[in-house]
């Protein structure tokens, strides 16, 4: 039979750390530590098996989990000599949420569960403790309504307040047990009055809802939202564990506290955390009281505070990992409550991990998978620049929870933060505290600034989760996020008002202040030496472990020497993309290419050509030299040539205004030409038109030009004895003739240029596959062409159907209506557009099996995108050059993904021979390759 429950309790559990499928992250801590007799409360965990089994019964669990939940409530009850229900000794319960992947504060948690008017009575007595039994009925009561009956935990907040002010408490520790009496009668009351029924006084029924409540809690907005964002899968489901409760609001020799072993910030391996005493651990995390320091308990109760180190350092050492823990303090004894991998920061994850290595917990290989693309690109992050930021008043101060910059306007909604970024603002989301139902604002935003919170509340674990810079607990601040402002003093600050936060020192800025390139940038860049920055030594280690894992290689997209540096410092192994169309809008050259359009016979058009050449020559053999011993693809000339003119309206008001002012006939007739050719060249749908490909077959005298700039620049460094390796890339290919058209003018000048030299040079052509014709036939193009590489943007937009310049309008309703997950022009639509891509790969090899594949499109640089490319088969992927070391360790961290699960890249060994392509030298002959037989074709 199927196992549902699993029990933990008195130093033994039925499951262990290893089952976080069923158990979920929670339920699995609670058992491995069970196992390793660390104290913590017995219990038992309701499988995510269950949470399936609920949403496929329609919201309802299944009739046999009630009884089955009582058989071990039984096994606790014998443990701890209470009992569930009994007025006298009465056994309390905290019933928490937990799925496999950590999601902090997305789920639901209850506490307390069990009281009722009875019980409270019998708790009271039990602890010799009144005012801690009303204190703890209270809070379950809210937490039980706005949990279970979807209540506003602010209108229970509101009348706890009205309470603490009518009876002159500034605080809940100062609270009477009389006043708390008042509190749990009116909190029934706002039950009754917003749910329409009364609070249940049944145990076993507040039981079965807390349960179902957490079970549906897992798809509640705000942890779909997660795990949107984390690519969570939403089939999962949540485990359930029911805990026997332990107090810390009995008194000052109880508390609660949340820590880890190193800190999430920073990665500096020093003890990190917060308490308080004399409360409930919601209290803490929430950020509604300010804790104290985690050090503090040493003073306060050392014997407690060892042993919680020597605990936790157990753990640490156990999982090989940060832990982040959850513990309670019942009257001087100290309780377990979960202990998890940490969250940290991009800073935080790689020096961990390369510490750990070097402390001999972890591998090399170990440490690529611990530091995710997105972690490590914190790192390349700007931060603010020391000088300008002088300029701007310093206003607050609070606690630096998550490193980095942000600055932007101010909003105090969530909603707000989505609504205001997605009209292309920069945004700070400034709230007096957020809760987890923030989550999508927060993602939105670029920092988030609370007067209220710690170390380890909601908006500190989650902002370094994310990476956002992150302050809180800056009481200085008064948020009024009703009226949309937020006082300091005498100053307002009102929603659109520009404000920076430095989530490194806590610091709160007035004003947009200017960044400046991180220390790692700084030392790429060769404006730091790498002695001079830790972070860098380390981001350089990790790569450096990366290196030899991956298959993949990583190349730029770069069109100047300036970038093609950039690209090398970053790591980068080639260029993969080079846009000649960059070269042409410079000031000195500009003319001349508006002349070359101009011309009205080819005479001129080449005459014009060859005023560019040299041009086009100095630029190639810039990118060569900085390359040297490495391939530079080179793509033709790509957009339609009326980007190059002036606006047809900038045209015609420029001429209407020459006319009223009686200006030189001769300018208004030479303006007039240009606009007769800007109409000439108009086009419906550009993107579509002429460009491309098309453009060198209509004017092959383009095609020339620029091939001999090309081998001309390439020859003269191969006869300073330089290694250079062209690659002539065609764009825009749809049709084999296409291709065979462009191939054949590139191999012929080539050709020429180099018997002319005298040297010899291995080139190669290539295309672009980015037109869903040229997916589909790519056995076809494959004869003539020595490589592909995917042009994903262009794929994207013609395979989707959407325009990459105007999808940004309605994209972010799409994924929010989860039509799609991502945004396909950031990440790659793997079912639709890497369909067409497996289907070029497989084709394309039928024909030439050490066919050369890549990708050049803005995808080359997502890491997910490159999960792809790597599977597929693919030899390289190329994106920016701020890109290059996150698609380094993206390649890195799914060779070994793959090599766990036993998985091989599509193609098998094929891909292997690939990575050296097919070369043309001045001695081979200027034909295709033979076509291949139609079996291999189709």
């Amino acid at each position: 039979m199927t196992r549902y429950i699993y029990f933990f309790g008195g130093g033994k559990a039925d499951g262990h750390g290893k089952m976080k499928d069923l158990l979920g992250g929670k339920g699995a801590g609670l058992a491995e530590m069970t196992n390793a007799g660390i104290p913590v409360p017995p219990g038992f965990t309701i499988s995510t098996e269950v949470c399936r089994l609920f949403y496929e019964n329609k919201g309802k669990s299944p009739k046999w989990l009630d009884a089955e939940s009582k058989k071990h409530l039984a096994r606790i009850e014998k443990l701890v000599g209470l009992n569930f229900g009994d007025p006298q000794r009465p056994l309390l319960v905290s019933v928490r949420s937990g799925a496999r992947d950590s999601m902090p504060g997305m789920m639901d948690t209850i506490l307390n569960l069990g009281l009722n008017d009875q019980t409270v009575v019998g708790l009271a007595k039990m602890a010799g403790n009144e005012r801690f039994a009303w204190d703890s009925y209270r809070r379950f009561i809210s937490m039980f309504a706005s949990v279970v009956y979807d209540l506003e935990k602010k209108d229970f907040e509101r009348r706890l307040d009205e309470i603490k002010s009518s009876k002159g408490a500034k605080s809940d520790t100062v609270v009477s047990t009389a006043n708390w009496k008042t509190v749990v009668e009116e909190f029934k009351k706002l039950v009754h009055e917003k749910a329409g029924k009364d609070f249940p006084q049944d145990p076993y029924l507040q039981l079965k809802e807390a349960r179902d409540a957490v079970f549906r809690s897992w798809n509640n907005e705000r942890a779909k939202t997660y795990r949107r964002i984390y690519s969570i899968p939403d089939h999962l489901g949540t485990a359930c564990s029911v805990v026997a409760m332990v107090f810390g609001n009995m008194g000052e020799d109880s508390g609660t506290g949340v820590g880890f072993t190193r800190s999430p910030a920073t990665g500096e391996k020093r003890f990190y955390g917060e308490y308080l005493s004399n409360a409930q651990g919601e209290d803490v995390v929430a950020g509604t009281r300010t804790p104290k320091p985690i050090e503090k308990l040493r003073d306060d109760q050392p014997k407690v505070y060892d042993q919680l180190r020597e605990i936790t350092a157990r753990l640490e050492k156990h999982y090989r990992d940060v832990q982040d823990f959850e513990f309670t303090i019942q009257q001087g004894t100290l309780y377990m409550l979960q202990t998890r991998n940490g969250k940290r920061t991009g800073h935080a994850a790689v020096k961990i991990a390369c510490d750990m290595v070097k402390e001999k917990l972890i591998t090399p290989r170990e440490a690529v998978m611990r530091v995710t693309p997105d972690q490590l690109e914190q790192l390349l992050h700007p931060i603010f620049d020391v000088v300008k930021r002088k300029e701007h008043a310093v206003i607050a101060k609070g606690l630096n929870a998550s490193p980095g910059a942000a600055a932007g306007k101010v909003v105090f909604h969530a909603d707000d933060a989505v609504a205001w970024t997605n009209r292309g603002e920069r945004v700070v989301l400034v709230r007096g505290e957020t809760c987890p139902d923030d989550i999508h604002g927060m993602a939105a935003a670029k920092g988030v600034l609370t007067a209220i919170g710690g170390a380890t509340s909601h908006a500190t674990v989650v902002g370094r989760q994310m990476g956002k810079p992150t302050v809180v607990g800056c009481s200085m601040i008064k948020v009024d996020e009703e009226a949309r402002l937020f006082r300091v003093g005498d100053r307002v600050v009102r929603e659109g008002d520009a404000l920076s936060i430095d989530g490194s020192n806590g610091e709160v800025m007035l004003g947009d202040v200017p960044t400046r390139p991180s220390e790692v940038v700084q030392v790429l860049r060769g404006e730091l030496k790498p002695e001079q920055s830790t972070p860098y030594q380390d981001f350089a280690t990790l790569l450096s472990w990366a290196d030899k894992y991956r298959r993949l290689k990583v190349r730029a997209n770069a069109d100047i020497p300036r970038d093609a540096e950039a690209a090398i410092s970053f790591g980068a192994e080639g260029i993969g993309l080079c846009r000649t169309e960059h070269m042409f809008f410079a000031e000195e050259r500009l003319p001349i290419v508006v002349e070359m359009i101009m011309a009205d016979t080819t005479e001129k058009r080449r005459a014009a050509l060859a005023a560019l050449l040299p041009f086009q020559k100095v630029d190639f053999k810039g990118l060569f030299r900085t390359m040297i011993g490495k391939p530079v693809t080179i793509r033709t000339l790509d957009p339609p040539l009326h980007e190059f003119l002036p606006k047809r309206e900038d045209l015609m008001v420029e001429i209407a205004i020459l006319k009223h002012k009686g200006s030189d006939p001769a300018t208004i007739e030479g303006k007039e030409k240009i606009l007769a050719r800007v109409n000439e060249l108009h086009e419906f749908n550009p993107m579509l038109g002429h460009r491309g490909c098309r453009l060198g077959i209509t004017y092959p005298e383009i095609t020339e030009m620029q091939a001999r700039a090309i081998f001309e620049a390439a020859c003269e460094l191969a006869a300073e004895g330089k290694t250079i390796e062209p690659e002539v890339m065609i764009p825009l290919v749809g049709n084999v003739k296409e291709l065979a058209n462009q191939k054949k003018i590139v191999v012929d000048v080539a050709e020429e240029v180099i018997a002319k030299s005298g040297r010899k040079l291995k080139y190669t052509v290539g295309t672009m596959i980015e037109v869903p014709r040229a997916a589909v036939t790519s056995d076809r193009i494959a004869e003539e062409a020595d490589f592909f590489s995917f042009g994903t943007n262009d794929l994207t937009q013609m395979g989707c159907g959407f325009s990459r310049d105007d999808s940004g309008k309605y994209m972010a309703a799409y994924i929010g209506l989860q039509i799609y997950d991502k945004d396909v022009f950031q990440s790659l639509d793997v079912d639709g557009i890497g369909e067409l891509i497996r289907i070029s790969v497989q084709r394309g090899r039928a024909t030439k099996p050490n066919l050369k594949i890549g990708i050049c499109g803005e995808h080359g640089g997502d890491p997910e995108s490159v999960y792809f490319c790597h599977r597929v088969g693919m030899n390289y992927v190329s994106c920016s050059p701020f890109r290059v070391p996150v698609a380094r360790l993206a390649a890195a961290r799914v060779a070994i993904m793959d090599e766990d699960a036993g998985r091989k890249p599509a193609g098998g060994e094929a891909t292997k021979g690939a990575t050296e392509p097919a070369k043309r030298t001045a001695r081979k002959s200027k034909g295709g390759a033979r076509r291949a037989p139609v079996a291999a074709r189709r």
